[in-house]
């Protein structure tokens, strides 16, 4: 499991295995009460008069939520993509640059692919 190019143990990598999937089902769980919420305030207000503040601000709502799921969905897929690279033994090599990441910023982002340098420009270009 361990990759000799990263440096890293075989115990960091299996608690970051660990710590990824538990983010994983986390952000999973938080859409999931998300989409409840949203379903129960629409049943909430199904009988009440239509006003048109309410539609505003439920538009409001609807685009900072698909905003956060936007978040989400990219992170998830950077989770899935680091618990790949441990299954390869890649996991803590750069997908970009074939760099070395960090154990610090693994540490503090375990499903970081990318040294912070080509992070900052893939946020960048978004």
């Amino acid at each position: 499991m361990a990759s000799p190019e990263s440096g890293l143990s075989d115990e960091f990598i299996a608690k970051q295995r660990e710590r990824l999937l538990a983010l994983k089902r986390e952000l999973l769980g938080i859409e999931e009460g998300t989409i409840e919420r949203e379903r129960g305030l629409q049943e909430e207000r199904g009988s009440e008069a239509h006003e048109y503040e309410d539609d505003a601000q439920r538009m409001e709502q609807d685009i900072a939520n698909q905003a956060l799921r936007d978040v989400n969905d990219h992170r998830i897929g950077d989770i899935e993509r680091a618990l790949q690279k441990i299954a390869e033994g890649t996991y803590g090599i750069s997908d970009e640059s074939g760099a070395v990441i960090p154990e610090a910023r693994l540490e503090a982002m375990p499903e970081a692919i990318l040294t912070v340098e080509e992070q900052s420009r893939r946020e960048a270009r978004r």
